[in-house]
């Protein structure tokens, strides 16, 4: 910024504490800095204004609600483009005050203690569990939520919920109007568990505080709409997709918690059995065709295809990715480009434009339509690797989803090398797990040796939670749901001669994939699974739940 005496994080602080972003967009108004060299006085806030004509109408709101907080202002002039410079620049700076915010578990108490210890309001007077007295908002009250919200308890408890989310390796925020109620739940490891209940106008106003972080209309309530928030947090980047629907009880918004963990990006790490791991990596190293990843929504794909394409930049080669939204920053010499749909850029848009910029591997988010399927081919029959996803159960059934979509035979024999199908499990918590000879019966149908020595999760009901809580006997890793973390389950398909011929002759999905598992050695998903349940990394219980599904 031009002038030292304001700087983004200022402007967003005031931002936050007087008005709203969307407010001072509209108005093209942002506060600069406070000034507080007069004695007895909390200051005067410089305050920036595109149009001095506006003045009539801004300056007695403004000055009113700045003098409730013992403040007085003085108005400056600024371009339209200068004042939205400064709201962009306060925007990628704003963070909830809740830097000292430190939990372990994704608890209800918890984020209280946590809104407490970061929020402006006497503790005598805090009260997040609000009156039970339901207050029904009209269109005309939720208008000034945008306002109201950001002098409140609210904006704390968000940034509290999205803090503990990120620390607690959360995948989804779940915030739904229930009835006169407003239910938060979050998918932790895969599943969907209870967070906390809320009386509906705080509800509606932690929603608009989301919506208002994510750049997002709060006004609007019965349109859906999609946003993201960025912030940093202890120095990592936090990235939060939002979005929202009309229900019949209200306004509904998840949000995605997108992992930029690098960490996370090595095919080491994420393929445990080295076999797969060493197949796949020969499928990686073919200079054409197509790769495909499938597997249901949150299966890890993209976190598998992204670890593919750190391993090949090599800096020699010219990598192109289109995704639908760009989850991983990937860095290095690849280039990554968001889908547009507002401007027709889809998929098979995006990869016939990437066939002009000279690229030796392309990456497509997802192959979800004839038209991206047949440009796919075509670009792997003219010397290029393609990655893509696919939504299927299993590796042969992805085959048959290109067969559906009227991809050829012979072109589906010519050009895909193989399948990787996924899923994720939950691993069982080494703090509380219990180790014992697996039974007779899962012996028996899982083919394991009897005396095999496997864990099974203590996983806790909400009352023994409860109890164990009060004793201290918790666990503090899992929180008595018997599992921590995940782990990766792959199904690898090579299409060698002898598996394109049985695509050429039209065998079942299911002939094929026993033709894999008797010539190729292939590990079904399930059989992968119990590889995992010997090595005491995870649970019968955990692959029957995950895999039995693709079966």
């Amino acid at each position: 910024m031009s002038n030292n005496r304001y700087t983004a994080t200022s402007v967003r602080k005031l931002v936050d504490k007087f008005f709203s972003l969307q407010w001072c967009r509209d108005n093209f108004v942002v506060p600069l800095y406070q000034e507080t060299s007069l004695p007895m006085s909390k200051g005067i806030i410089k305050i920036a204004i595109a149009n001095y004509s506006y003045l009539a109408t801004l300056a007695a709101p403004i000055e009113e609600r700045l003098s409730q907080a013992g403040c007085t202002c003085e108005f400056v002039k600024k371009s339209q483009e200068e004042i939205q410079e400064i709201l962009d620049l306060a925007a990628e700076e704003r963070f909830i005050s809740g830097d000292s915010i430190e939990l372990s578990q994704f608890d209800e108490d918890a984020v209280l203690e946590a809104i407490k210890a970061t929020s402006d309001i006497d503790e005598a007077k805090f009260d997040f569990e609000f009156d039970d007295d339901v207050l029904e908002t009209n269109d005309a009250e939720d208008l000034d939520l945008a306002t109201e919200m950001l002098e409140s308890k609210i904006q704390n408890a968000a940034g509290a919920i999205l803090i503990n989310s990120k620390k607690d390796n959360v995948s989804d925020i779940h915030i739904a109007p229930n009835n006169d109620k407003y239910k938060i739940r979050v998918r932790k490891d895969g599943v969907m568990q209870p967070f906390m209940t809320m009386p509906r106008r705080p509800g509606v106003q932690l929603i608009a505080c989301l919506k208002n972080m994510a750049n997002m209309d709060v006004s609007e309530k019965r349109a859906s709409q999609d946003g993201k928030i960025l912030r940093k947090f202890e120095g990592n980047r936090m990235e939060f997709r939002c979005s929202t629907v009309r229900e019949k009880d209200g306004e509904k918004m998840v949000l995605r918690i997108l992992n930029s963990d690098d960490s996370v990006l090595n095919l080491d790490t994420l393929i445990h059995i080295e076999e797969v791991r060493n197949n796949f990596r020969k499928m990686m190293n073919t200079t054409n065709g197509i790769i495909i990843v499938s597997g249901p929504t949150g299966s890890g794909k993209s976190t598998t295809l992204a670890a593919a394409l750190k391993e090949k930049d090599s800096g020699e080669i010219n990598i192109v990715t289109a995704e639908d939204p760009v989850e991983y920053n990937l860095g290095g010499d690849i280039s990554q480009v968001q889908v547009n749909k507002a401007k027709g850029e889809n998929f098979a848009k995006l990869l016939r434009t990437f066939l002009r910029q000279d690229p030796d591997i392309i990456l497509i988010g997802e192959t979800r339509d004839p038209e991206t399927a047949e440009a796919s081919l075509d670009a792997a029959e003219t010397g290029h690797l393609v990655f893509t996803t696919l939504h299927a159960n299993t590796s042969c059934s992805s085959l048959t989803r290109l067969l559906d979509m009227e991809v050829p035979k012979y072109k589906l024999n010519s050009s895909v090398r193989g399948v990787l199908a996924q899923r994720l499990v939950r691993k069982v918590c080494n703090g509380c797990g219990v180790k014992r000879p697996i039974n007779e019966s899962e012996a028996r149908e899982y083919n394991i040796p009897l005396n095999t020595q496997v864990m099974y999760a203590n996983k806790l009901t909400s009352e023994e939670k409860t109890i164990r809580k009060k004793e201290g006997s918790l666990c503090v890793k899992c929180n008595g749901s018997g599992y921590k973390g995940r782990i990766g389950v792959y199904e690898l398909l090579i299409l060698n001669r002898k598996i394109q011929n049985a695509i050429a002759e039209g065998k079942t999905t299911r002939e094929v994939e026993n033709l894999a598992v008797k010539e190729n050695s292939m590990l079904t998903l399930t059989q992968y699974g119990v590889e995992l349940v010997k090595e005491q990394l995870t649970t019968i219980a955990e692959i029957v739940r995950v895999c039995s599904q693709s079966d």
